[in-house]
């Protein structure tokens, strides 16, 4: 997967997975959690308009020193924020719903937020539980080594939670449960992926 110039994280290494679910014809998209506002970025050299969101004003007013004409930079809490509801043709969560204090309540915002049609990216953290995790995990030791030495490890200004309330397969189950359908991925670097289109 591609890399964003120089900066090289776990969230950066899986923006891909998100780009990759653009459609040709989507108009909007919504970066939850935007931070400093990478993905936003890359997402506006595809969509025509886009929507950084994060709860830090102190990001927000770093990600909005990129100066990207067709991306609106928004202070405020996804769960709460008042956005226009089946409106993003694209809705991306990267290493953002664990911050939310309720896991189900959050997917389905995100879910009400996408359009008909339109598709929901979660790249997400979650805690290890099982032989299958721990094996990821390993994996993902070995892999941080190898690309943390080539491309630099790159440490973002979002504050970080260490801890998930949830095990991944805890998320899964909360996923299939609110997103019918979704397909679930999971991801060495400490990651999984949830990817859902919402019928029209």
């Amino acid at each position: 997967m591609r890399n964003v110039g120089p900066r090289w994280n776990h969230n950066t290494h899986y923006y891909d997975l998100v780009l990759d679910r653009a459609s040709p014809s989507a108009r909007t998209a919504l970066d939850v959690g935007t931070g400093d506002g990478l993905l936003a970025i890359r997402l506006a050299e595809k969509i025509p308009h886009v929507t950084g969101l994060d709860s830090n004003a102190e990001i927000i007013n770093r990600a909005q020193s990129n100066c990207v004409s067709n991306v609106t930079w928004i202070t405020g809490d996804a769960l709460t924020y008042e956005l226009p509801e089946t409106h993003y043709d694209l809705v991306a969560a990267v290493a953002t719903v664990h911050h939310f204090p309720d896991l189900m309540a959050g997917l389905q915002r995100l879910a009400d937020l996408t359009s008909p049609g339109g598709a929901l990216v979660v790249i997400g953290c979650a805690r290890s539980s099982t032989l299958r995790d721990y094996a990821f995990d390993a994996l993902g030791v070995v892999q941080h080594q190898v690309l943390s030495r080539t491309r630099g490890f790159w440490q973002h200004n979002a504050p970080v939670q260490m801890q998930s309330a949830h095990t991944y397969a805890e998320v899964e189950g909360i996923a299939a449960a609110m997103l019918p359908g979704m397909k679930w991925r999971r991801l060495p670097l400490w990651r999984y992926a949830v990817t859902w289109n919402k019928t029209k």
